[in-house]
């Protein structure tokens, strides 16, 4: 567990199925966290799970302000079902000081309006699930991450013209455009790759790419 002075505190608003998910597994990452909902029951039922349990309207300034998050560098708004809520959620945490926002959006016109009064991270769960269930449904991925600016990283089963070769001979960089980051056999921990790394049967490859390089690799890998 790290020491005290490493852990970060960090604020979660909204501790539905999104915000609670993500507050749970902050404080199982050694987070100190102080969760916020204006439901008393949703309240209660966190009260022995998280760091700090509050009932609050956390778009009272002053409630906030009592709370003291204006100490807290990190905030997340789970709030999705209700547009103004959230809205107003992420500009009162922006006006009492708190510097870095992640906030749940629903579509994309909440999501730039987010961003404009505050929010530095915007979260579409539900697209982002929906992408990723998507590539892992069609059996080409074992696992995939797709990020915001055309790159992506996926577990793959290593293709048959790479068993037994290494990743230099191989050559899947020059072929396909993907990097091979690291290579795992089920049981047995991970190990970066280096080019002399050979690739042995039943292998899963980590690569990371353009996000139609690594889905064109993909489909060869099946």
């Amino acid at each position: 567990m790290a020491d005290k002075e490493e852990i970060d505190n960090v604020v979660v608003v909204g501790l539905g199925r999104f915000g609670g998910a993500v507050a749970e597994s902050l404080v199982n990452l050694g987070h100190e966290v102080l969760g916020v909902d204006s439901d008393p029951r949703i309240v209660q039922d966190w009260s022995d799970r998280l760091t700090h349990v509050v009932e609050a309207d956390a778009t009272d300034t002053d409630a906030l302000r009592q709370l003291g998050v204006q100490e807290f560098s990190r905030a997340v708004v789970g709030i999705g079902t209700n547009l103004e809520t959230s809205v107003l959620t992420v500009l009162t945490l922006a006006e009492v000081g708190v510097s870095e926002i992640w906030a749940k959006a629903t579509s994309a016109k909440h999501g730039q309006i987010l961003s404009r009064v505050g929010a530095r991270h915007v979260i579409f769960p539900e697209t982002e699930m929906g992408e990723r269930v998507a590539h892992l449904i069609t059996g080409r991925m074992l696992d995939y991450i797709e990020f915001d600016d055309g790159f992506a990283i996926a577990k793959v089963r290593a293709p048959r013209e790479a068993v037994g070769r290494s990743l230099a001979d191989v050559g899947l960089r020059s072929k396909w455009g993907v990097t091979v980051v690291g290579t795992k056999l089920p049981g047995e921990d991970f190990t970066y790759a280096r080019p002399e790394t050979v690739v042995p049967p039943g292998c899963i490859l980590i690569v990371a790419g353009n996000t139609s390089k690594v889905e064109q690799f993909a489909a060869v890998t099946v």
